[in-house]
């Protein structure tokens, strides 16, 4: 029977990851609940952060924004500074799931869980955003573009947990959309998501575009969009994300499928995020 460990310090928590042979950090626990039920997870120890002071504040942090690992994915929908600084951001935790899994899981253990098809880890790549982590060896910032290493993997060590993601300010000039198209039903993973960025900085316009559901992990890609004109802009984005999607055949479609309603997707948020930004 796994044993639960409540730390009640960020050393504690540390410390028991390095100490313990098969530890598991436990966060909201809504990913970790299905996976044991599918008998697909296993752990003989999980670590309860629900007792760690100073992990579930969302705060300033110079001009961009701070979350703690245990703020829950509704919130991050919600909250005012959220929705002013970083809407992008909202958007797409907006569209994670439903009510109940939003008000249960947490920040930290949405992107630890490292699936291809999550919703908020498109939008945290073209805004830049990072991950803070911690062990007892230290601590170590991660950026989001390099946190999905391969399929249900990230760049978090054993004994790391996640103490914050980092999301910078957004440049003075810029718009962005958040799409999702699921096939079975709208609370269902999506078949492909994206979120696109359009950055003007004078000089040049830049569209980044976060790809989720249509390749082993999300996907960033990004290009010079300089003097287009919107339909110019959408056929460059579709040229752009052909070599990024490499879709997963499910009972949610196959890969022909899942490749055309990428580009379906990432049209839909080019063409609202280059409007918002000219309106």
């Amino acid at each position: 029977m796994p044993h639960l460990h409540r730390p009640e310090t960020l050393a504690e928590a540390c410390a028991l990851l390095a100490e313990l042979d098969t530890p598991m950090v436990y966060g909201g626990g809504t990913a970790i609940q299905i996976l044991i039920k599918q008998g697909i997870l296993f752990a003989d120890d999980f670590v309860d952060l629900a007792l760690v002071p100073g992990l579930r504040e969302i705060e300033r942090a110079g001009s961009g924004l701070r979350a703690g690992p245990m703020v829950s994915v509704r919130r991050m929908e919600t909250d005012r500074q959220v929705r002013e600084l970083a809407p992008l951001a909202a958007s797409a935790y907006r569209n994670v799931a439903n009510p109940r899994v939003r008000n249960t899981a947490s920040v930290g253990g949405n992107i630890a869980h490292g699936d291809y098809r999550l919703d908020p880890p498109t939008a945290l790549l073209v805004l830049n955003a990072t991950v803070d982590v911690a062990s007892v060896r230290g601590t170590r910032s991660i950026p989001v573009r390099e946190f999905f290493v391969d399929f249900q993997l990230t760049a978090l060590e054993l004994d790391e947990l996640i103490t914050a993601i980092r999301i910078p300010a957004v440049p003075p000039r810029a718009a962005g959309r958040f799409v999702k198209n699921s096939s079975l039903s709208a609370n269902d993973w999506p078949c492909a998501s994206a979120a696109v960025l359009v950055v003007d900085s004078g000089a040049k316009r830049e569209v980044r575009i976060g790809l989720g559901a249509v390749a082993p992990v999300p996907r960033y890609v990004s290009f010079d969009a300089t003097g287009l004109n919107d339909q110019e802009v959408v056929d460059a984005a579709i040229e752009a994300i052909a070599p990024a999607v490499e879709p997963i055949p499910d009972v949610r479609g196959g890969v022909e499928y899942k490749e055309r309603l990428a580009r379906v997707t990432v049209e839909d948020a080019v063409r609202g995020a280059w409007k918002d930004l000219d309106a």
